[in-house]
């Protein structure tokens, strides 16, 4: 078994460090299975550098196709081009992306095209705001996908909906949440716990970081 495993933005590290170390174990127990990890390049970050790959203990990428910078529409081409070159020099018994980003999709939709089956982590997420790139991106990954893994009973739900069979449907959890536990040991308490003087369970954290939630002043209010 030859997977192919796709991470286009820095996050999808996060997640697919897990399914490696899976991959890595079940390899040592005798399993014929191998993985190639593929950088599409889409979230280019200076601070990527060994030492993030060091502690994620996940290896190098085999290949950084380079696909970052603009438009929604040049990006997603650019990583159509050349994944389609990547899986045709090295092709795969199944392609493997995770998340919402647009390499999810475009190397998706790549892979299909190339009679290569599919597995989507994180699928059946639905914000129902087509609005969101993100949001197209997964309508149309899982479209065309073959294993469906998931992190709620909701998202089994909206797949069931959309037609996906509950033998294609894994429910795995989340496995950001396993990079999170792996990583515990060297957690380091910040210093806005003291300074706010924030007290356990008695506060809020919450991020915004998506530009559709941020840029305008009506929707932030």
């Amino acid at each position: 078994m030859k997977i192919t495993i796709i991470a286009g933005a820095r996050p999808n590290f996060m997640k697919i460090a897990p399914i490696i170390h899976a991959i890595q174990k079940a390899k040592e127990s005798g399993k014929e299975i191998s993985f190639r990890l593929v950088h599409t390049g889409q979230h280019y970050d200076k601070k990527m550098s060994t030492t993030f790959f060091e502690e994620l203990n996940i290896p190098q990428p085999n290949v950084n196709l380079e696909c970052g910078g603009g438009s929604q529409a040049e990006q997603t081409a650019a990583i159509l081009v050349s994944f389609e070159k990547e899986l045709l020099e090295n092709p795969a018994d199944l392609v493997l992306v995770v998340g919402d980003v647009t390499s999810t999709m475009a190397c998706a939709i790549v892979a299909k095209k190339l009679n290569t089956k599919v597995a989507h982590v994180e699928a059946g997420i639905r914000s129902f705001d087509i609005t969101m790139p993100e949001e197209i991106n997964r309508m149309v990954t899982d479209s065309i996908t073959d294993y469906f893994f998931t992190t709620s009973e909701i998202a089994n739900e909206n797949l069931r909906k959309e037609g996906a069979s509950e033998d294609q449907i894994f429910y795995v959890g989340n496995v950001m949440i396993d990079t999170l536990l792996k990583n515990e040991p060297r957690f380091q308490k910040s210093e806005l716990f003291d300074n706010f003087n924030l007290q356990n369970k008695n506060y809020f954290v919450l991020t915004m970081h998506r530009p559709a939630n941020v840029d305008e002043v009506n929707k932030l209010k």
